[in-house]
This record gives C-alpha cells, structure tokens and sequence, in this order.
C-alpha cells in the first residue's frame, strides 16, 4: 500500500510540478501589479481557464519559430515537486492526511518560486492555503487512522503566526508581512503531529535562512542588511519537520 501510495505520490508531483513554470511567472509581480499575461516577448498567454494552466512554453512567436519556455526551469521546479511530494508520501505512509500534504504540496512549491523572483507572498495564495489546511486537516482528523491531531495543528498554527508577527514587528525590514501569513499556514502541518515537530520545522526554516544570508554575505554577492526570500527557507523547514514528525508519530 505504501509503495502504491509512493508511487501515485511521485505522479502526482511531476504533473502539478510541470504546470508551476507558468503560474509562477504570471504571478510572479510586483505589488499593486495586475498579474502577467504575456511571456517575455510580449506574446499572450492563452490556454484552459484563461491561460492559467498549461506548460510554461510559448508557441505564438515570430516568423523563425516559438520564443521558447518561460519562467524558473521546468525540469527543476518538476523534480523538486516530485521528490517532495514522494518523500512526504513515504514518511506519512496511508494516512488521510497525506492526501492534504499532496495536495498543498504544488501551491507551497509556488510560493516559494515566487517570493524567490519577486520577494512576494500573494495573499490569493497564503491565506488560501491557511483555510484549505485548516479545513483538510479538520476533515481527516475525523478518521481513525489520523495520525495527527488538529486542535494541536490550529494552536500551532496560530503559535507559529504569532511568533513570526512579533518577528516583523521588531525588524520589519528583515521580514514581509506575506512571510508572517506564510508561518500560520506552514503552523498547521507542523502542529498537526505536536509541538516538538512545530519547533524542529519553525528552527530550521530560520536556519536555512540564516545560512543562506551567511553564505551570500561571505561571497561578497550581498551585504548584511540585503534582505532575503525567507519563504522558500520556511518551506524547506516545514518540509524537514513534517518528514521528522511523519516518520516519529
């Protein structure tokens, strides 16, 4: 059933992961900026639901041919979504709430694209994912095979939030408010299997920040007051603690 469960897991990675190009480069805008309709030649982007899902590759062009793909690389935004999607799947094993964790997957790997272009967290997406977890996890907890409990991931949730709001409140700066929405959705799956794996997944997205910032810094490609995406970091921490917390509970 595992195996099974791996493998639907890693299908389901590559197929969302191939439609993340797009997204991200539609959304991928500066605040108070409609979202991108064209490709860098300034070609439309059309297709199914106005565009919004299909491949990052454009085939209008000009007479020699199609300008080509569009957006971060597809073939890396694909494998990192299916290597997270697997791994979280053989971690979590079949549990109702790996179906929650597959599903909030691609939308966590697209804001990370994002804020890694723009230094942007979109509220249709953060707050978005805050209720959908909340409201998924509610669902499986009402399973007897849960292996989490959802009262613990609403506390972390709001845990996190807040921790991360006072974290802005004292260097505003150094962190956006999108980062802050962020943490209250990254605090469900983190407190869904308890406090220890909230601290491990919280820690580590700092950490990986933090040594990311040292390592610009000691490179000389940034000072110490460049400010830094923090959400891919938080992602990476939510997706160490949520393995830490799958594979102990």
């Amino acid at each position: 059933m595992r195996l099974l469960l791996t493998v639907a897991a890693a299908l389901w990675g590559t197929g969302t992961g191939l439609l993340l190009p797009r997204a991200a480069h539609r959304l991928a805008v500066d605040s108070g900026k409609p979202w991108n309709d064209r490709c860098p030649a300034a070609h439309p982007i059309t297709g199914v639901f106005g565009g919004w899902l299909g491949r990052a590759q454009c085939r209008a062009g000009a007479p020699a041919g199609p300008c080509g793909p569009y957006g971060p690389s597809t073939l890396a935004v694909t494998a990192a979504t299916t290597l997270v999607c697997t791994t979280l799947a053989a971690a979590t094993g079949p549990h109702p709430e790996t179906v929650v964790w597959l599903l909030a997957t691609p939308v966590a790997v697209l804001l990370s694209l994002i804020d890694h272009r723009v230094h942007r967290l979109p509220d249709v997406l953060t707050l978005p994912l805050a209720f959908a977890l909340a409201a998924l996890l509610g669902l499986a907890a009402l399973s007897p095979t849960a292996a989490g409990s959802w009262p613990t991931s609403l506390l972390g949730a709001l845990t996190m939030g807040a921790a991360y709001l006072l974290l802005f409140l004292i260097n505003p700066d150094g962190m956006g408010f999108g980062d802050v929405k962020l943490a209250l959705a990254l605090g469900l799956p983190l407190g869904w299997y308890g406090w220890p794996t909230l601290l491990t997944g919280a820690l580590s997205g700092l950490l990986y920040g933090t040594l990311y910032g040292l390592t610009l810094v000691a490179l000389r490609r940034a000072d110490r007051r460049a400010a830094i995406p923090l959400g891919p970091f938080m992602v990476g921490g939510a997706f160490t603690g949520m393995v830490v917390g799958a594979v102990t509970a």
